[in-house]
């Protein structure tokens, strides 16, 4: 019977350590609640003695999740401890996380110290930890470059002294997959009382290996994962949680599993990406904008023949809705049919055949086929594309010590309608008058702006996605007004819908 591998997310804490990246208390509740959702199994939500803001979160969130375990980081000082046992005193399930560097580098250089003095100092942080809690993990920073010997004494001095959980950082993502993997197997085999604690991975992506290298971890025994959402967190960032969980949802032939309920990921993955700033690259396994994408003609062919002939994920497992089919240059006719179908234009062969020429010509001078390119290809004229939604009208108002706001005139189904609407900026404002137009609920899912040009008359390329019924549509325009490029392509999103 596989094993239960626990989740530790550290997206709060970890993951936060990036510049521009600080989320306040709110922003961490919110985190927090969703995170519980998922059934991750332990949040580390702060650091409690490094500022006031950590310490109100930790508190805050320990009044609030009830189901996870709260998590608070320490340095192996007692008045780093102290901290954090005031914070957790609401937690109903709480942890304290302490730890010391272990490495010949953190001891000569950061501690100016020696092996044996470390390991006593990180025996005396876990049974100072153990009066205030009864569960408490240590960690080994830069256990990657530790010594293996050494580091088997250290944790099985930390086990003997009350540690429940030990974390095994690879802190610099120096390892390699193999070599990590094995050092977990030597601590299985050196240390007596092993079975007595949980060994948690603890992987950064310095060298794009963290995944690998925690996947490697939990095969050689590791019962824990350390995790952030995107893989968020300080330089190349932390092992990603999608990544491991979906790998071995996926893999059945790895021996544990997890309790985290994987259509959330693609919510909080925008959650995190929007509260911290941080766009997800577009071909981020699991949950980047392409991860679910098909541009070349075989594989579009292939998954609308059979979805699994090049997916090895159910988009839906992840809370995708379905597969996208790109229209380029590299698509094939099984893909143009399909989305003249989705607009309701049905073709015989002969006229698929006429329409897929034109689309081949028009394709190799745009990046992107749209809607409204197909129309024109289909011979539907304009003058009908434009009966059902488009924006004849736009002006906004901005500036220092002014309140944006926005007038927005749309055509619907012939008819012209006016809104004018103020916002926290003129983007914003002009969104706002379209919605009171529609009289849809609309979610705003994604909101990109690219350069396409350079200079002071360049031009802006605007994607949106937009959520309906929980139904994602997506919209495009380009313009060298920003502010009315990013309304063409809202409502090009909408005008799928209506």
């Amino acid at each position: 019977m596989d094993q239960k591998l626990y989740v530790f997310d550290t997206t709060l804490r970890d993951g936060e350590q990036v510049p521009g990246c600080q989320l306040n208390t709110i922003e961490k509740i919110e985190l927090a609640r969703q995170l519980e959702a998922m059934k991750v199994d332990i949040i580390e939500c702060g650091f409690p003695v490094s500022s006031p803001g950590d310490f109100k979160s930790v508190v805050e969130i320990s009044k609030i999740v009830t189901e996870s375990v709260i998590c608070a980081l320490t340095r192996a000082v007692e008045k780093d401890i102290d901290a954090a046992a005031d914070a957790l005193h609401f937690a109903r399930r709480k942890r304290i996380h302490t730890g010391i560097g272990t490495s010949d580098y953190h001891i000569r250089y950061k501690f100016n110290s020696d092996r044996e003095e470390i390991l006593r100092r990180g025996v005396a942080a876990v049974k100072y930890a153990r009066r205030f809690v009864d569960d408490v993990e240590f960690y080994a920073e830069d256990a990657g470059r530790t010594e293996n010997e050494y580091l088997a004494r250290v944790v099985e001095a930390v086990i003997n002294a009350g540690a429940t959980v030990v974390n095994i950082p690879d802190t610099t993502g120096y390892c390699l997959p193999e070599e990590y993997g094995a050092k977990i197997k030597y601590l299985f085999d050196h240390v007596p009382n092993i079975d007595k604690a949980i060994i948690s991975t603890h992987c950064h992506n310095d060298l794009g290996m963290a995944t690998a290298n925690t996947l490697s971890g939990v095969l050689n025994g590791a019962r824990q994962v350390e995790v952030t959402v995107n893989g968020v967190g300080e330089r190349a960032g932390n092992t990603a949680m999608e990544e491991v969980v979906m790998a071995i949802k996926c893999r059945k032939d790895i021996p544990v599993h997890t309790d985290i309920v994987t259509r959330h990921f693609n919510k909080i993955s925008h959650s995190v990406s929007t509260l911290m700033r941080m766009p997800v690259q577009p071909n981020k396994a699991i949950v980047g904008r392409n991860a679910f994408a098909h541009s070349s003609g075989i594989h579009q062919d292939g998954v609308l023949k059979n979805r699994e002939s090049y997916e090895i994920i159910d988009p839906a497992d992840v809370g995708v809705n379905d597969s996208t089919i790109e229209l380029t240059a590299r698509s094939g006719r099984a893909a143009l049919n399909h989305h003249l179908q989705r607009l309701g234009i049905h073709m015989n062969k002969e006229e698929l055949d006429s329409a897929y020429d034109k689309f081949l010509k028009l394709a190799d001078c745009k990046k992107e086929i749209n809607d409204s390119d197909l129309y024109m290809i289909a011979g539907v004229t304009q003058d009908k594309l434009k009966q059902r939604l488009h924006v004849k009208y736009l002006q906004v108002v901005c500036g220092k010590n002014a309140i944006p706001m926005a007038t927005v005139k749309l055509v619907i189904d012939g008819e012209e309608c006016v809104a004018t609407s103020s916002g926290n900026g003129p983007v914003d404002a002009a969104f706002k008058a379209v919605k009171s137009l529609v009289h849809r609920k609309i979610n705003l899912e994604e909101y990109l702006v690219q350069a396409i040009t350079r200079g002071t008359d360049d031009v802006g390329k605007v994607h949106i996605q937009i959520e309906n019924k929980g139904n994602i549509y997506y919209g495009f325009s380009a313009n060298t007004d920003i502010v009315t490029a990013s309304v063409e392509a809202y409502v090009n999103a909408i005008s799928k819908i209506i």
